[in-house]
């Protein structure tokens, strides 16, 4: 019998590529993870793994075990969400993830709507880059996640994971009225890596030119103070513009964010889950879209 732990494992190693980053995601050590895909391998009877140096690759049959095994932990999702439905009514702690902007406006009015619909169930949010929500939700950190994607930056596909759309923002340019009076103009963008920075550098590279970044800052009130400042222009959401520093004008784009629910596939129907997204979805309706 073949142990979905350790199938687990196997599906992380063909997302992630070596042991040592499966170990990091799963806070295993890598020589734990060696073993567990070694008894794996004895458990299926073939070779699942070939190791050349430090480095391993999966087999023909590793690749056909990992397309199985996605079947096998998402129905396991779905029997977990079904139990938890046979015993009752939302309870208990829910794991939620949220980047920034919607951690301060979207969570106070979705936490205020679960206390009121679900006292029993106990939420706990943590903030949390969109690029690292996957790897959180699959290795069980998180139950439901908000994330966003941007016109030029979409969201990248997880087998593992599925999304619900909840609400999309237009964008914003600080300082010009659109993208071509900015070519010149020095930048602030999100850190390299992040899905912020990604969306500015393409949009500009739509617009026909490459920015010249001067700063690199994650924090969108930051963003604006420096905006206000005189230290560049910068691409922000409407969510992070409600309120600008004076001084700072703002032109709409024809570009916009859309935040989703994520979770992991199979566990929609869980009633801790189906509470949460139908919380964002009544917080929503307050937000200044």
């Amino acid at each position: 019998m073949l142990d979905p732990r350790k199938l687990r494992l196997l599906r992380e190693l063909a997302r992630r590529g070596t042991i040592a980053a499966v170990a990091e995601a799963v806070t295993f050590t890598p020589s734990a993870v060696s073993q567990q895909l070694s008894a794996l391998e004895r458990e299926a009877g073939v070779p699942l793994l070939e190791r050349t140096g430090r480095t391993v690759t999966l087999t023909p049959a590793g690749r056909l075990l990992v397309e199985h095994a996605q079947t096998v932990l998402e129905e396991l999702e779905r029997a977990s969400a079904a139990l938890a439905a046979v015993r009752g009514g939302p309870s208990g702690p829910v794991r939620v993830g949220a980047f920034p902007t919607a951690a301060r406006a979207l969570m106070p009015a979705a936490l205020a709507e679960l206390a009121r619909a679900c006292p029993e169930l106990e939420p706990m949010v943590s903030e949390i880059d969109p690029a690292d929500v996957s790897g959180a939700l699959r290795a069980g950190e998180l139950d439901v996640a908000l994330v966003h994607e941007y016109d030029f930056v979409p969201a990248e596909a997880d087998p593992a994971l599925a999304t619900e759309p909840l609400f999309a923002e237009p964008m914003y340019l600080t300082g010009r009225a659109d993208l071509a009076e900015a070519r010149d103009d020095p930048w602030i963008t999100g850190k390299p890596g992040t899905l912020c920075h990604a969306m500015t550098i393409r949009a500009c590279q739509a617009a026909g030119f490459e920015p010249r970044v001067r700063h690199q800052v994650d924090d969108f009130d930051t963003v604006l103070a420096f905006a206000a400042a005189g230290q560049g222009v910068a691409l922000v959401p409407r969510l992070a513009a409600l309120a600008p520093p004076p001084g700072v004008t703002l032109s709409e784009l024809p570009l916009s964010r859309r935040t989703l629910a994520a979770f992991r596939r199979g566990y929609g129907g869980h009633p801790a889950i189906g509470a949460a997204v139908a919380a964002f979805r009544t917080a929503i309706t307050h937000l200044p879209l």
